[in-house]
């Protein structure tokens, strides 16, 4: 005998197994911070709160250490991931020399806003590297780890008396392609934005003040 195969909703969901743990934790974090201060080198501001958006280029460069591009011993070519997200090239020359793939990141900040999508490739406004009005003066990148956590920083100093407002922020990627081809040893650079979000309030840099941006990602098992 075959019992009907009649069930309602609240009969589902006393069949349904969650496989959540007890107070399971996120196994990815990321955060933003900013700490500003002024001309005497006082702390007079902290801000952190967690970054929401990350790009579909992020997600494409972590496909690289993750599944490879190694495509075999006779295929010449780039995986599809690579090609269609990045847009890198499928062959870099028919001479069958492999080509090297480097990548590096910085920190970009900018005075506007605009809407989230994953293909957003560059801030609204970004914020000239330099020492003119509306300008900031960024230092070179720092990039560490510790534990399980990947830090990425950045010093900017506002070499004007006006202050300049800081309201959005974005994690870039360097891509770098080499390889020895036809016409010798070449070097290509791909830029990305992997990240992009904006402050809950700007983030103001006094005048003759400075400001350390910094991005955090963060892995737990």
């Amino acid at each position: 005998m075959v019992t009907p195969d009649v069930v309602n909703e609240d009969d589902i969901a006393k069949l349904i197994i969650s496989d959540d743990l007890p107070d399971e934790q996120p196994s990815f974090k990321a955060y933003i911070e900013a700490k500003v201060y002024d001309k005497e080198g006082h702390l007079i501001q902290y801000r952190r709160q967690p970054m929401r958006s990350l790009t579909q280029y992020f997600l494409a460069l972590m496909a690289i250490p993750l599944i490879g591009t190694y495509q075999g011993a006779s295929v010449n070519s780039a995986p599809g991931i690579i090609t269609s997200v990045l847009g890198l090239p499928s062959s870099m020359s028919t001479s069958g020399n492999s080509a090297n793939i480097l990548w590096n990141w910085t920190i970009q900040i900018g005075s506007g806003t605009q809407g989230f999508t994953t293909s957003l490739e560059s801030l609204a406004a970004p914020i000239n590297n330099g020492t003119g009005a509306g300008e900031l003066l960024y230092s070179t990148i720092g990039i560490s780890y510790a534990g399980s956590a990947i830090y990425v920083t950045l010093q900017v100093t506002n070499a004007t008396d006006t202050a300049v407002s800081v309201t959005e922020i974005g994690l870039q990627g360097t891509v770098i392609i080499q390889y020895y081809g036809s016409n010798g040893y070449t070097t290509t650079s791909y830029n990305f934005l992997l990240s992009y979000d904006t402050f809950s309030t700007a983030v103001s840099v006094p005048g003759y003040g400075m400001a350390v941006f910094q991005i955090i990602l963060s892995f737990t098992g």
